[in-house]
């Protein structure tokens, strides 16, 4: 990596670090701000936590297209300025109107941000470093999130609107001072990897004819679904209402799983990245249905509480070894299938994806990790083994750079450190 995309890159990690900063400081607190300190009642909370993603879904679409007309850093200026205005509108607003058109604004500005921050560290990397670049993206964005979280959790007083008007209003601090921090990143022109096609439409109908990126959309559907659709809906209720989980072993299972993801990130890397990507994910896709089989003895089994309790915990630490085992292997994978200068229009599509996922996983695993725990567990199980399935077919429409970066970099160590271009690049 060059002196130039090397300070780039630094840059966009602080960006990262700064902006997963300001979502934990509210994210966590949403519901009770608009429910109770507001007295706006459940359900225009609950419809504020469904704007977030219905606005995300209406706007990614549009943001692949003005990614790749007007480059990644004035679409992400300007959702950072449109974040920063819904935060504090949402630290403001007294009535449902004027917290709904604020959580529009906030929900898609932070949907826009993820494909444009992805493809601007696309920019900045190459291939053989691209999987370290997404890693660290993924350790600083959990950091940020729980150091945000566990600040804005001491400052933060029900009984007071001031505390959370002032949450709202460090949150908008961090978007507009990543704003500022992102103004002064200069992106050099990203190489491209592997023998996608190329093509200077940015359509729609080009993705859809490009088979592995199909499939590699329905992969990432079934990951965000099993996974991270059901953190705080239907596993928290299963947890509850099965396991008789307590809501302080419920905060620790999910620290647990930040706890794995720091901790283990860098240490997973340095094994992931010399292997197949397809491979990586098959394997996450195991351990995660060892992590099902060990949620269904935390709330089907005849164990002690304190058995079950621990067994719920472990279930949410082996979700976390699986995510930094996904977070240097798909996100890089996106990047890679893209053609010269639709990495924009590709991170799109997949955060669209993501966030289909993320809308239809808590309806789905809500009611069931409620009320149906065996068919729950059995379900999210058979999803797990699918992801197995389905990362294994994905291997077969790769092409070998495309699985495995590492060859690219072997076969210049081969060559006495020539320049060589990786199979399939451009001459």
């Amino acid at each position: 990596m060059t002196r130039e995309r090397g300070a780039a890159m630094r840059r966009i990690h602080v960006g990262n670090a700064l902006s997963a900063f300001g979502l934990g400081f509210t994210v966590p607190y949403l519901y009770v701000y608009v429910a109770q300190v507001r007295g706006l009642g459940a359900m225009t909370a609950g419809l504020v936590l469904a704007v977030f993603a219905v606005a995300a879904l209406i706007v990614l679409p549009f943001a692949g297209r003005a990614i790749v007309r007007r480059g990644p850093l004035p679409v992400l200026l300007a959702a950072l300025v449109t974040a920063a205005l819904g935060s504090l509108g949402l630290g403001l607003a007294g009535d449902a109107t004027a917290v709904l058109a604020a959580a529009v604004a906030l929900g898609a500005g932070q949907a826009v941000m993820q494909p444009a921050l992805a493809t601007m560290i696309v920019d900045c990397s190459t291939a053989e470093t691209r999987s370290r670049a997404f890693a660290t993206q993924f350790f600083l964005q959990n950091l940020g999130l729980g150091v945000g979280g566990l600040i804005g959790g001491h400052l933060v007083d029900s009984t007071r609107v001031s505390s959370f008007t002032l949450l709202f209003a460090i949150e908008a601090a961090m978007f507009l001072l990543l704003a500022v921090v992102m103004t002064t990143v200069r992106l050099p022109r990203a190489p491209h990897v592997g023998d996608a096609p190329r093509s200077a439409k940015g359509s729609w109908k080009q993705l859809l004819g490009n088979r592995a990126m199909v499939q590699l959309c329905v992969l990432g559907f079934v990951l965000f679904f099993a996974c991270y659709g059901q953190f705080e809906s239907g596993l928290s209720a299963y947890g509850v209402e099965a396991a008789g989980i307590s809501t302080s072993a419920l905060g620790s299972a999910l620290a647990a799983n930040t706890a794995v993801i720091v901790v283990a990130q860098f240490a997973v890397l340095r094994f992931v990245e010399r292997q197949k990507r397809s491979r990586v994910i098959a394997a996450v896709g195991l351990i995660w249905a060892v992590a099902w089989v060990v949620a269904g003895y935390a709330g089907l089994g005849h164990g002690s509480q304190t058995m079950a309790t621990a067994a719920f915990v472990s279930t949410y630490a082996l979700f976390g070894l699986g995510e930094a085992m996904l977070s240097p292997t798909v996100a890089p994978l996106v990047a890679d299938l893209a053609p010269d200068g639709m990495a924009g229009q590709y991170n799109s599509a997949f955060a669209l994806v993501k966030q289909l996922a993320l809308a239809v996983g808590p309806a789905v695993g809500g009611p069931m990790g409620a009320s149906l725990h065996a068919p729950y567990i059995v379900t999210f199980l058979l999803f797990s083994l699918g992801i197995t399935y389905l990362a294994l077919r994905l291997g077969r429409e790769l092409t070998a750079v495309q699985d495995q970066p590492w060859l690219a970099r072997k076969r210049v160590v081969a060559r006495g450190g020539a320049a060589v271009r990786p199979v399939g690049a451009e001459a």
